[in-house]
């Protein structure tokens, strides 16, 4: 905190944003970070997977609802809204990011919503319609950021001799990404207009 406020004069309109890794893994140290900006009105992000959710846990739980009246935005990234694909891609399921995202909602702290296109893995239409079906929901989200893969951490992988699952997939292009975006944003329309209706 020091070292944040003898610096704050360079971001007067900005806050803190915690990263990882995956920051909900250190929920007392977010607590007790983000209940220090609070004193000092510094805004208040968290940058995360969703993967820490565990709504069966009471002590996580109650972690978590300490936490998030701290937290003033939620940058939530959604690898894959298909389950099977995602287990593939990641290794690890999304029904519990599905369900975080839900209770964001329910507890009403602004989300936004985070989504990298990976060609020929997470460019589908089908997922992607299906995808701004669910964020179209969600209440609360108020921005999506849709990113397009990079190769650039390949020469990390190979550096520290680890086989980088995704060496053969090409960059991202720019204007596709356009598109793909655009069939995410249309879902996200179609489904608030029709449960507004």
């Amino acid at each position: 905190m020091k070292s944040l406020l003898r610096n704050r004069n360079f971001y007067q309109d900005g806050g803190i944003t915690v990263t990882g890794g995956e920051p909900m893994m250190q929920p007392d140290f977010l607590i007790e970070l983000f209940t220090a900006c609070k004193e000092q009105g510094i805004h208040t992000c968290i940058d995360t997977s969703g993967i820490a959710y565990e709504p069966t846990d009471s002590t996580a739980m109650k972690q978590l609802n300490t936490l998030l009246p701290l937290t003033d935005l939620i940058m939530l990234d959604i690898k894959h809204i298909d389950p099977c694909k995602h287990q593939e891609l990641t290794g690890k399921p999304n029904e519990s990011i599905l369900a975080f995202a839900q209770y964001l909602a329910l507890k009403n702290i602004p989300v936004w919503i985070r989504h990298v296109i990976v060609p020929g893995i997470t460019d589908d239409e089908d997922s992607l319609h299906r995808l701004g079906l669910f964020i179209g929901t969600l209440p609360n989200v108020q921005a999506l950021d849709v990113l397009p893969y990079h190769s650039m951490g390949r020469a990390k992988y190979e550096q520290l001799g680890i086989d980088y699952r995704l060496k053969d997939i090409p960059d991202m292009d720019p204007e596709s990404l356009l598109c793909k975006k655009q069939i995410i944003l249309d879902a996200i329309r179609w489904q608030r207009l029709s449960h507004n209706s």
